[in-house]
C-alpha cells in the first residue's frame, strides 16, 4: 500500500495530480485542498490511498490523514466507490462531514452531484455509529462537558463543537464556555 508520497507538483491534468518523486511521475486523483497545497510548493507531502481493481491500480491523494481517513471509512459504505468517495471529501472539510453523519443530516450529502437520497440517507445510517463513537472517544471529557453545556444555552451541537475549536482546551470548562461565548458575540 503506497500511504504517502513526498515530491514535487509537475502538472495538473483533468485526472490529477502528478507528482514526481525521485524521478518518477505519480498520477493522484486528489482532493481540491491536495492540489492547493501541491500549487507552487517546491515540495509536498500527499497523504494518499491505492485503490486496486482487477484491471488497474489508482492513486487518490489526500491533504492530511482526516480527509484520507473518511474516504476510507466511505468505501465501506454499500455502493460507494473510490470516485464518488473522492467526491464526497472534496465538498467540504472531513470535520463538517463527520458531523453531518452524527447529526443525521443526509441532505448534506445529497448536495454532492452524484448523491441521490437513498445513497445519502445509507451513509448516514452504515457511518454514524463508527463515527459518533470516533468523536467520543476522540474528545476529552471537559470538552464534552463544555460542549454540553453550550448546548444547554441554545447552541446546535454543531454550531456548540465550531465555537470550542476556537478555545483552548487546556482552560478550565468556565473558562472555554465564557471564552466561547465571548467569540460569538
Amino acid at each position: 500500500m503506497i500511504a504517502r508520497l513526498r515530491g514535487k507538483a509537475v502538472a495538473s491534468t483533468p485526472e490529477g495530480l502528478v507528482l514526481d518523486v525521485n524521478g518518477v511521475g505519480y498520477l493522484v486523483a486528489a482532493t481540491p485542498s491536495a492540489v492547493r497545497n501541491a500549487n507552487g510548493a517546491d515540495e509536498v507531502v500527499v497523504e494518499t490511498y491505492l485503490h486496486v481493481r482487477e484491471d488497474a491500480m489508482q492513486l487518490y491523494g489526500f491533504a492530511d490523514r482526516a480527509e484520507r481517513e473518511l474516504f476510507t471509512q466511505l468505501l465501506t459504505v454499500n455502493g460507494i466507490g473510490p470516485k464518488v468517495a473522492l467526491a464526497i471529501v472534496s465538498g467540504s472539510p472531513p470535520a463538517e462531514l463527520r458531523r453531518a453523519i452524527v447529526l443525521e443530516d443526509a441532505a448534506r450529502f445529497q448536495a454532492i452531484p452524484g448523491i441521490g437520497k437513498k445513497t445519502a440517507e445509507r451513509i448516514v445510517l452504515e457511518l454514524k455509529e463508527k463515527i459518533g463513537l470516533e468523536l467520543a472517544v476522540a474528545a476529552p471529557a471537559a470538552d464534552l462537558t463544555a460542549r454540553d453545556a453550550l448546548v444547554e444555552l441554545g447552541y446546535s451541537l454543531a454550531d456548540a463543537e465550531a465555537a470550542l475549536a476556537r478555545v483552548d482546551r487546556e482552560l478550565p470548562v468556565e473558562e472555554q464556555v465564557r471564552e466561547a461565548l465571548k467569540q460569538a458575540a
